[in-house]
């Protein structure tokens, strides 16, 4: 009996061995499938992680192209806009240039046709002034010379007169010479003023600073004979050359053949006299 119990003791322990062998191969078997599960729940999770990373990066990079692109569109945009404006400002700057140089030719043109006008009209001006000269020197020439012809004319007739008056005056006739002195008394003195003056003017060169209404004093000294000795200026013009002109003019008459034979009574009045002078007295 007891060995019997032994066995089915024995029987009982192997079965329980083998239970816990059981157990322990399914709990083995249990934890590797679940080590296997959860290796490959990460490996799905990896997986995951790296496509979800990957469709991440691909959206980043797709954005990033859009971005890219965008940018590139936009650059390209104001570029265009750019370069429109730009070819924009040179037809502007080319039309504006264009109008400017039309302008300009038509200023151009409008002035020359002045500048052109003016011309002939001073020509026109210049040759009408130079025909009036011409005929106004011409006048002036005929007038001058009607003029010289008229004073001597009547010079050589004063001349005469007072040639005849001194030849009179002169006369060897006794009654002839009382006849006149009674009948001309003080004409005689002018004609010889006259005829002093008339001298004079012969040789006067008139200064450039010569004026009308200008008078000059001359003190005159001379001899019987009518030799002119001394000239010196009494009271002055105010004008130094004209002064020395009249000066020059009187000496330059020399002697005046005229008073030879005058009476000492008729003389002495000129042996020293004062005669005033004018530039009109000395532009006979």
């Amino acid at each position: 009996m007891e060995t019997k119990k032994l066995e089915q003791e024995a029987i009982k322990a192997a079965e329980q061995k083998k239970e816990e062998t059981a157990q322990k191969a399914e709990a083995a078997k249990k934890a590797d499938e679940a080590k296997k599960a959860d290796a490959a729940a990460k490996a799905e999770a990896a997986e995951a992680a790296a496509a979800k990373a990957e469709a991440a990066k691909a959206e980043a990079a797709e954005k990033a192209a859009e971005a890219k692109k965008s940018e590139l569109a936009d650059i390209a945009k104001k570029k265009a806009e750019q370069e429109e404006a730009k070819k924009e400002a040179a037809e502007e700057a080319k039309k504006k240039a264009a109008e400017d140089a039309k302008k300009k030719a038509a200023e151009d043109a409008k002035k020359k046709a002045e500048d052109d006008a003016k011309k002939a009209a001073a020509a026109a001006a210049a040759e009408d002034a130079k025909k009036k000269a011409a005929e106004d020197a011409k006048k002036k020439a005929a007038a001058d010379a009607a003029k010289k012809k008229a004073q001597d004319a009547a010079r050589k007739a004063a001349e005469d007169k007072k040639a005849q008056a001194l030849a009179d005056l002169l006369s060897d006739k006794p009654e002839r010479q009382q006849a006149l002195a009674d009948e001309q008394g003080d004409e005689v003195a002018g004609n010889f003023d006259d005829l002093i003056r008339s001298r004079a003017a012969e040789g006067w060169a008139r200064p450039p600073s010569a004026r009308k209404n200008m008078t000059v004093v001359l003190q005159i000294n001379m001899l019987p004979d009518g030799t002119v000795t001394n000239v010196s200026v009494s009271r002055s013009s105010g004008d130094g050359p004209f002064d020395s002109s009249a000066v020059a003019a009187v000496k330059n008459i020399g002697r005046l053949t005229e008073m030879q034979g005058l009476k000492p009574a008729d003389f002495n009045p000129y042996r020293s006299f004062k005669m005033t002078f004018t530039p009109e007295d000395l532009a006979l």
